[in-house]
């Protein structure tokens, strides 16, 4: 039975995390965007392969959507642009737990995250608040509310 809730919720996920992605004006407004770019300019793909962040450099940049990425190295930036929706993190780069937990928009430590079921999830982590141990303990749960409550700002025919 939790397996088939799971197998339910992650389809779900990624029905809204593919509408979300088809419009670039919904993308640019609702993604959590440090002047334009993602994850204060992490590279999304390094997460997958180093399980690490790690600093994108300008030289390496790539705008998908009106979202605008940068990457360690040309390699990763190239792993990218073959599959931008598989190193897209969850709910447009906010905190995973908030969207989860209140449905609000909340900043994110880049250093902060998780990666589960082919997904990258970002976690607010200052003033002695690191909100990813929190998700841990309820996170069928909370990625469930999250997933429908991220549609608030996505909408569901995006």
């Amino acid at each position: 039975m939790q397996t088939l809730a799971l197998v339910i919720t992650v389809l779900v996920f990624n029905a809204f995390t593919t509408q979300a992605q088809t419009n670039p004006a919904i993308r640019k407004q609702q993604f959590n965007l440090d002047n334009g770019l993602a994850i204060q300019g992490y590279d999304p793909v390094a997460y997958f392969t180093q399980n690490k962040a790690v600093k994108g450099q300008e030289a390496n940049t790539v705008t998908f959507k009106n979202v605008t990425y940068r990457f360690a190295t040309p390699a990763n930036a190239e792993t990218f642009k073959a599959s931008p929706s598989t190193y897209e993190p969850a709910y447009g780069g906010w905190c995973a737990y908030a969207m989860g937990a209140t449905g609000e928009k909340v900043e994110i430590d880049p250093g902060t995250f998780k990666i589960k079921d082919g997904h990258l999830y970002l976690f607010y982590n200052k003033f002695f608040n690191n909100t990813l141990p929190k998700w841990n303990k309820e996170e069928m749960n909370l990625q469930k509310k999250a997933n429908q409550r991220w549609t608030k700002f996505v909408g569901n025919n995006s």
